[in-house]
């Protein structure tokens, strides 16, 4: 099973929320002011940040100068480099891909004397999204994400970025270099992305910005993520995946009931480990004289939604839209010649997009 492990930078090492609760012989030494903050910062859910890997392209040169025409809305908006330059025009995309020089990375990769290898080229570049909340000032992410990169990048990977405020939430669009000025490539784990959004958040923190990175099992979250092109087809009504996942689903209830998937037992046992830290922590803080905060903890504990499996999840949006009126209609009293009539607003059928899903 795996274990909702969180980084504290500053802290003594990791708290493992999902086995707080199983002590050893003697108790644990006490939560550092870092991990308090870390704690009260979850428990009275700060915003989260999000790093999105987009997998999608990068690996040639036509492919990497078409992503970087999307982020600058072909020339409209400037891309800010590494070297603190900001190129803007129709030809930026063209500049930054000779300064960089791809076009030789992609003749590195395809003159390889060794015997071709299945599967895609390697990646000329690495493409991620920065993103907070609705109502984050834009610079200040900007600002968090410059800091972020000089941090992790700087004389090591080149790299630009874009902000993007054409929707409700701000969003910086960064292109790394794969290929390092040391010759190595950049590898990117799932560990590599839990501490860049510890590291955005903190970056966030600095510059004023209410912001949290923990793990989604230690704030109860079971919905399943998808990718992004899922995720925008459903926005659309137009995911393939979820019509099949959806027709699965309807078809099941019609003829005894939904299946439990397999993994739902696995949910429940990372839940039960979840529950069981937390009421540990929070004996821990009532310990220590945090007697406010162990309050918030306990309360937060018992607001965790419910588990559910991917099907769950898609089951109960049906059974939701099913019992919605149809076109936001409203069944209202009028009064027509003197008599009161229950009158419908006009119907349609309603939607069945599964819009409501998160990533």
């Amino acid at each position: 099973m795996l274990k909702p492990l969180v980084s504290v930078p500053g802290g003594k090492g990791w708290i493992d929320i999902g086995s707080y609760g199983r002590h050893g012989p003697g108790r644990r030494d006490r939560l550092s002011p870092a991990q308090v903050a870390f704690i009260a910062r979850t428990v009275h859910r700060t915003p989260e940040v999000m790093i999105k890997m987009l997998n999608q392209g990068g690996r040639s040169l036509g492919s990497v100068a078409r992503h970087l025409n999307y982020l600058d809305r072909n020339g409209e908006l400037k891309i800010e480099t590494d070297e603190g330059d900001a190129l803007k025009g129709k030809g930026a995309a063209k500049e930054l891909i000779d300064d960089w020089d791809l076009k030789l990375d992609e003749l590195r990769t395809s003159a390889s004397l060794r015997a071709p290898t299945k599967g895609d080229p390697p990646k000329l570049v690495h493409k991620m999204i920065f993103s907070m909340p609705a109502g984050t000032p834009p610079k200040k992410v900007l600002e968090a994400v410059k800091n972020f990169a000089r941090e992790e990048f700087a004389l090591k990977h080149r790299y630009a970025m874009v902000l993007h405020t054409d929707e409700p939430h701000p969003h910086v669009h960064m292109v790394v270099k794969a290929m390092g000025d040391d010759g190595r490539r950049l590898n990117i784990r799932r560990a590599t992305l839990r501490e860049w959004r510890r590291e955005f958040a903190r970056h966030l923190r600095a510059q004023g910005v209410a912001a949290n990175a923990t793990e989604r099992t230690l704030r109860g979250v079971t919905r399943p993520q998808k990718t992004d092109g899922i995720y925008r087809a459903a926005q659309r009504g137009a995911s393939t995946h979820w019509r099949e996942r959806a027709g699965l689903v309807a078809h099941q209830i019609a003829h005894g009931g939904l299946t439990v998937e397999p993994g739902k037992a696995r949910l429940m046992e990372t839940r039960r480990d979840v529950v069981r830290g937390w009421s540990e922590v929070a004996d821990d803080l009532v310990i220590q004289g945090h007697l406010e905060l162990a309050q918030v903890v306990r309360g937060f504990v018992k607001q965790l939604s419910p588990v559910k499996t991917d099907r769950e999840w898609i089951r109960d949006r049906m059974l939701e839209q099913a019992r919605a009126p149809a076109d936001r209609g409203e069944r209202v009293l009028k009064s027509e010649n003197g008599r009161d009539v229950d009158r419908l607003s006009p119907t349609r059928e309603p939607r069945r997009d599964l819009d409501g899903y998160s990533r």
